[in-house]
């Protein structure tokens, strides 16, 4: 499936670390202002950053596994992916 990059909306911060992170929304359809306050969200939330995690039933830790799970925004429901230092919001 290709992506229409024109539609995307980025939404730049920074980490609580002092990094650049941002939130990208790939639909084009999420409010600007949902964006910001999620964004700020995740970085009050300290979200952002390599974090270690070790899948169910795997012996190994990987730092900088993108976490992948779905967020409603109003009445839509989104495929959210959490990277280090950057979130997407794509079509479920």
């Amino acid at each position: 499936m290709q992506r229409d990059t024109d539609k995307a909306v980025v939404i730049e911060g920074v980490a609580h670390n002092g990094k650049p992170c941002r939130i990208v929304d790939n639909t084009g359809t999420v409010a600007r202002a949902e964006l910001e306050a999620l964004l700020a969200e995740l970085i009050e939330q300290r979200r952002f950053g390599l974090s270690g995690r070790s899948l169910a039933g795997s012996a190994s830790i990987r730092l900088g596994e993108p976490d992948f799970t779905h967020i409603q925004l109003g009445d839509e429901l989104y495929r959210f992916i959490l990277l280090p230092y950057e979130a997407r919001i794509e079509v479920f």
